[in-house]
């Protein structure tokens, strides 16, 4: 982005006074320029489709499903960038914001630079978050992928687990079915489950994708 580039701006709110102080606030800017404003969830996607603005400032409480109307903007009209600007101090509501597509996020009462510097950084594609707390949301950020990845990782049951880390010791299917006290036709069985779980095409590639869904696992948790 040219740093001397035009910035259109919406803005949502629906405090008369909020809306009148953001209007005044970025009107003292020479570059940016409102071109809309609205005071409800519904009003904001209209604007959005009608003016598409670079960036739309929203207020969460505003009537409406605001975070609908957030993801509904980023699925539609992904030219235009959407900065929270709100007084809901809380980590979910950062998350879930983010979550809808929203790359900026900034609380009310924060110093105005802060407004500008996310403005900025959400049109150079990145994101920003209130300093306030950005560590705690970045961790709970981080936290939820470690989850996610934890999630996705293949479960395998007590016997598979068994049965696998006979495997990794290079055992073959009779040994195996003699430690575990099971006929070797089961351990097939549980091959055969094994290798469609792990997408594999032999014992070999068996343990080599149980070695790594075990790192996925052990990673997700750190």
């Amino acid at each position: 982005m040219n740093q001397n580039s035009l910035i259109t701006l919406a803005v949502a709110d629906d405090h008369p006074v909020l809306l009148a102080g953001m209007i005044s606030l970025f009107s003292s800017s020479a570059r940016h320029k409102i071109i809309g404003q609205a005071d409800c969830a519904d009003a904001s996607m209209e604007l959005v489709k009608t003016l598409a603005p670079d960036v739309i400032v929203m207020d969460l409480s505003m009537p409406g499903d605001v975070f609908r109307t957030i993801a509904q903007i980023v699925a539609t009209a992904p030219q235009t960038k959407v900065v929270v600007f709100t007084a809901y101090c809380s980590i979910d509501s950062a998350l879930k914001a983010l979550d809808a597509g929203a790359t900026g996020f900034v609380l009310k009462g924060s110093p105005s630079s802060e407004l500008f510097e996310a403005i900025d950084m959400v049109m150079s594609g990145q994101m920003f978050v209130t300093r306030e707390y950005a560590s705690q949301v970045m961790n709970g950020l981080r936290d939820r992928a470690r989850k996610q990845a934890l999630n996705e990782a293949i479960k395998l049951n007590v016997r598979e687990q068994q049965i696998v880390g006979h495997l990794m010791q290079a055992r073959t299917n009779r040994e195996i079915a003699a430690e575990l006290r099971i006929s070797e036709k089961t351990v097939k069985h549980y091959m055969t489950g094994l290798m469609a779980k792990l997408k594999a095409r032999n014992r070999v590639e068996v343990v080599i994708a149980a070695r790594q869904n075990q790192d996925s696992e052990t990673a997700a948790r750190r």
